[in-house]
């Protein structure tokens, strides 16, 4: 019988070397403490709700439980070109879209397409670390370009992205609403960044999954933040990838969709094929539902994050050495916390000692030493009853 290392040796390096999600490595420490308020991951308190279910459970009971259309049924397709149509006021072609087994596939199938072993990738950082871990896995170098914070704000050095792209350079991922900083691009820099990956030839991947949880000045029907949309052609070297998960409180239910060119829909399909076989039919039909049906429902979702955005920001500027800037969009805040040199550590304690459950900067790689990351899509007396914890806490360590 071979030995636990020896195991391991015979893996891909690639895989071997890919530490545990500092996410999920604090997830996993707190989740069965007795009383924790859960504000680590990405998602509210508020379970799926009855008008999307039950579309899954009468296409369940129709049958509908065999292997479907690869690319996403045709039905759902049109109904994201629908859903984008009416944000952006402009028409959207179905055969833009394609439907996959959550945003985080949507993500990893673009990353296949375009980029492998020796290539690289820019981002920036602090970023979700859903980004940089299935490009290592894929043999791909994520070049994180730290983001600066100071005097209460965080700051993109667009030069520093552009200068950090050489000859190996596949795409720059651009994150919109950003998750884990709740920070905004402007109109002016997502101009920049294309007519940047225009010139240069790469592919442009935008994520604004949190685009409908705008907090600031927003256009359109939707009020929305500027986008890459606003600006982009579905057939240039532009990829987008969205979720079901937030909007419409979907996030056990692992499907999204991505934005892609025509031209290479077939590599995409097969990508999909060879992954998962697509996705099940019964949760596409929930799906057409909640794009439909759903936009009461998200708005009040949004509302909801936005109340609790004012209780966790109000709160934590009474605490003496805690910075952040005030989250323009997603439903994150990211504050540092004066003195910390281990988030980790500091994330366990708020565990053990006042059961508050919260993500360690670090997990979101360079410039995320010294911060935590807090969810605040939740009911208003779980966030207050989480500061009326954390805040006597923090002023006292």
């Amino acid at each position: 019988m071979s030995s636990p290392a020896e195991l391991m040796s015979k893996l891909r390096p690639e895989a071997s070397r890919e530490p545990e999600s500092g996410i999920i490595s604090i997830f996993n420490y707190g989740r069965d403490r007795e009383g924790i308020i859960p504000l680590w991951v990405g998602q509210g308190d508020t379970p799926t709700p009855r008008f999307i279910y039950e579309s899954a459970v009468r296409s369940m009971e129709a049958g509908e439980t065999f292997y479907t259309y690869q690319r996403g049924i045709p039905e759902l397709r049109l109904a994201l070109a629908d859903y984008h149509a009416r944000l952006y006021a402009r028409s959207f072609d179905p055969e833009n879209f394609f439907v996959t087994g959550s945003g985080m596939q949507a993500m990893q199938t673009v990353i296949q397409a375009v980029a492998g072993k020796g290539d690289e990738v820019v981002l920036a950082s602090p970023a979700w670390t859903n980004y940089p871990a299935p490009l290592r896995l894929a043999g791909v170098q994520p070049r994180e370009v730290p983001l600066s914070f100071a005097n209460g704000r965080w700051n993109m050095d667009l030069d520093r992205m552009f200068d950090a792209v050489n000859a190996r350079t596949r795409a720059m991922v651009m994150n919109t609403p950003s998750n884990p900083l709740g920070i905004n691009m402007s109109a002016d820099d997502i101009l920049a960044v294309r007519d940047f990956c225009r010139k240069r030839g790469l592919w442009l991947i935008a994520d604004e999954v949190y685009a409908r949880f705008n907090f600031g000045v927003g256009n359109g029907p939707g009020n929305l933040p500027p986008s890459f949309l606003d600006i982009c052609d579905e057939e240039e070297q532009f990829l987008m990838v969205n979720t079901f998960s937030k909007n419409w409180a979907m996030t056990g239910w692992r499907i999204g969709w991505a934005i892609a060119p025509k031209a290479i829909g077939q590599t995409l399909e097969n990508i999909i094929q060879y992954n998962t076989s697509g996705v099940a039919q019964f949760m596409q039909r929930a799906s057409v539902t909640a794009l439909e049906e759903g936009e009461e429902f998200l708005t009040a979702q949004v509302e909801q994050a936005r109340a609790g955005r004012d209780i966790v920001c109000n709160a934590l500027r009474q605490v003496p050495g805690v910075q952040f800037q005030e989250p323009e969009g997603a439903f994150y805040l990211f504050f540092s916390v004066e003195g910390c040199t281990d988030a980790v550590e500091l994330s366990r304690r708020m565990i053990d000692e006042i059961a508050v459950g919260v993500a360690p900067g670090p997990a979101f790689g360079p410039g995320g030493d010294g911060f935590m990351r807090l969810c605040f899509a939740r009911s208003a007396d779980s966030l207050e009853e989480a500061m009326n914890r954390l805040v006597p806490w923090l002023s006292k360590r």
